[in-house]
């Protein structure tokens, strides 16, 4: 036992070096970026692979007895359709190591889910460990299969668990699957987030699946959209650069133009004041109108706007899909946030700060 713990320790320092561990360690990567770097649209915050790796070693070290009789006491409670409870198929989540594992794991999620399928009040979300499980493990198969289970509805409730088996498969390349889980994902009325409006927009661009794409951007900027309050420019930008490279693909080269027209009146959205283009992005646009005489010239006009209005920028669309996005949490503006008691109102001391 003692061994075992050593030797899942070591596995845990090891993950400590890691810019993104066991973000599909299979996958390709890509090319334009630097140091082999992933294309993903989530944070660590999201995602939170690091979190469930370190709690994995920690359920591992204190597991009395050994996983293997663990895994085949759970069997046998599957086999004989007797209750499994929800500290079981936790623990069994945090042991799973291998494909073998995660095959027993589905099982038990059906034999959970089956005597608690009416219990969601309050109920623990398995579905983001599951993903977290599979992400690891490079299982992205196994995932959008239990997905897309109909025995399962009501199992994958949150918008996180799509979020991030869409954001393993856009790492793998495999458009086509994250296209369908976001179908299943509107099909099982699980509220879409930001984040899944980003990751929708990315996999229809790579699709090149114009009309859904249009349909994203409209309903996102709409001037009542709570996502489009929430937009941070690098999002916005990336959204942008999608839609236009979409028109270009698709010779729809009049409403290009209105797009270029609209950012240079700063009527695209007001929650951005000032919109930045890709120069890129407008060269790609400009080889599209070069041989229609009346669009180029309006082209070139909007074209000499946005420059001498310092809206045109070095990032590429390639830049903007590798982008690291920040994690939503500053610890540093944690710490400035408050420094005094709301219920005593003396300061509070320096390790309640740093806690």
């Amino acid at each position: 036992m003692a061994a075992a713990c050593a030797r899942r320790l070591a596995l845990l320092r090891a993950l400590r070096s890691w810019v993104r561990p066991g973000a599909g360690g299979s996958g390709p990567a890509c090319c334009r970026c630097p140091l082999g770097a992933k294309r993903y649209l989530l944070t660590d915050s999201i995602v939170k692979l690091k979190e469930f790796q370190h709690k994995k070693v920690a359920i591992a070290c204190n597991l009395p007895g050994t996983k293997e009789s663990y895994l085949r006491d759970l069997e046998e409670k599957v086999t004989q359709n007797k209750l499994i409870l929800r500290e079981e198929l936790r623990t069994l989540l945090h042991l799973c190591e291998s494909q073998d594992d995660v095959e027993l794991a589905k099982s038990v999620i059906h034999r959970y889910h089956a005597e608690n399928r009416n219990i969601t009040l309050g109920e623990y979300k398995f579905g983001p460990l599951f993903m977290r499980l599979c992400y690891e493990l490079d299982l992205e198969e196994s995932a959008v299969e239990l997905i897309q289970d109909q025995h399962l509805r009501g199992f994958f409730s949150d918008c996180t668990s799509f979020n991030i088996l869409m954001d393993m498969l856009f790492i793998k390349g495999k458009y086509k699957s994250a296209l369908e889980v976001l179908i299943e994902m509107k099909n099982q009325d699980v509220k879409f987030s930001k984040d899944t409006y980003v990751l929708a927009f990315a996999i229809c661009y790579k699709l090149n699946q114009v009309a859904k794409a249009i349909s994203i951007f409209s309903q996102i900027m709409k001037p009542e959209s709570i996502i489009c309050t929430n937009l941070n420019v690098i999002l916005f930008l990336l959204i942008l650069f999608i839609q236009i490279m979409i028109h270009v693909q698709s010779n729809m080269l009049t409403p290009l133009i209105e797009i270029l027209k609209d950012a240079t009146e700063g009527s695209l959205s007001r929650f951005v004041k000032r919109h930045e283009f890709s120069e890129e992005v407008l060269a790609k646009v400009r080889e599209k109108v070069k041989d229609v005489p009346t669009l180029l010239a309006r082209f070139d006009e909007l074209y000499g706007k946005l420059h001498i209005n310092g809206q045109v920028t070095t990032y590429t669309l390639d830049a903007l899909l590798c982008h690291t996005p920040r994690d939503r949490k500053s610890h540093t503006v944690l710490l400035n946030k408050r420094t005094v008691s709301r219920r005593t109102l003396q300061p509070l001391s320096q390790s309640l700060w740093a806690e």
